[in-house]
């Protein structure tokens, strides 16, 4: 049974559920999960000035932050963010800047990773940040498991094969098509995941 931690950061809650599918999605492989967000770093002017934001932050404060015993934990992990400026949120990036030590050690290396982000428009930098996520699996020697094109269900949530992403639907909820996509990249993740940590011994 593959261990498959998605570490996430959120604002408004968009990408906390595409979380929420990925982790349904590798639970429904056989997987166990942690799913952990990462700490908000905006002050709180700058929160209370955005409702929806202040709001987010209210509904998700049981969800647990993401430790380095998360990731050593897990044979394979999912990172997820909005997009800011066709790059990562500086809130993950700071989480993932704190892992020297796990990759130092080799306990990131042959593990299945992934990643999911979106974004405010169409070409809004989606597949740019996950890319820039890419790079940091490199440098790890993870082991990338990109969505490819291999479901159908993968072209009506828009055919990225870097990964799932997502338009913000300006207060509406994510489309089911998004969720079924992210709910089938966490089952491959974990199929993924399984195969490589027998690999490993």
């Amino acid at each position: 049974m593959a261990h498959i931690t998605i570490v996430y950061y959120s604002s408004t809650g968009h990408t906390w559920q595409i979380a929420r599918s990925i982790e349904e999605g590798a639970r429904a492989a056989g997987a166990q999960t942690r799913l952990r967000k990462v700490r908000e770093l905006a002050d709180a002017q700058a929160i209370e000035a955005k409702p929806a934001w202040k709001a987010h932050l209210e509904a998700t404060q049981d969800v647990p932050e993401a430790t380095l015993d998360d990731l050593d934990w897990a044979d394979g992990f999912v990172f997820g963010t909005p997009t800011r400026f066709g790059l990562p949120a500086a809130q993950l990036k700071q989480f993932i800047d704190t892992l020297g030590p796990l990759w130092a050690q080799g306990k990131l290396q042959d593990k299945a990773a992934a990643a999911f982000t979106g974004a405010g428009n169409l070409h809004g930098g989606q597949e740019s940040t996950l890319l820039a996520m890419h790079n940091v699996f490199y440098h790890w020697g993870s082991i990338i498991v990109p969505v490819g094109y291999t479901d159908p269900l993968l072209y009506a949530a828009g055919g990225n094969p870097y990964g799932v992403s997502f338009t913000d639907g300006r207060g509406k909820g994510l489309p089911e098509e998004k969720l079924a996509a992210a709910r089938f990249q966490g089952q491959r993740v974990a199929r993924f995941a399984a195969l490589l940590a027998t690999a490993r011994g």
